[in-house]
């Protein structure tokens, strides 16, 4: 049986460009929320800075991931980030349960 995978992605913008940032997750969320095998697909601002964000993403398994990975949606929305993105996003895989 496939385990889920965790996902913490570090997200930061370009001074000035978070409403941006907010304005492509709000379109496509709804989208990747609707997927299969899509447990979690959160956006968090990072208090005290209003470029920082953590988007916290909860899959049922790799093969759910691997899939949502190669979607026309998400193959657009990372051509579209370097706009308004500082850099790439530092992507976190975390383990299966916690540890305490």
């Amino acid at each position: 049986m496939s385990q889920p995978v965790r996902l913490q992605i570090r997200i930061t913008t370009r001074p000035g460009h978070a409403a941006e940032q907010i304005a492509a997750f709000e379109r496509l969320a709804p989208v990747v929320r609707a997927e299969q095998g899509c447990l979690q697909y959160d956006l968090h601002a990072v208090e005290g800075d209003p470029d920082r964000f953590v988007l916290l993403e909860l899959w049922a398994s790799e093969q759910a991931l691997a899939a949502h990975d190669v979607t026309p949606h998400m193959l657009a929305a990372d051509a579209e980030s370097p706009a308004f993105r500082a850099g790439p996003a530092e992507v976190l895989r975390l383990s299966a349960a916690p540890l305490a």
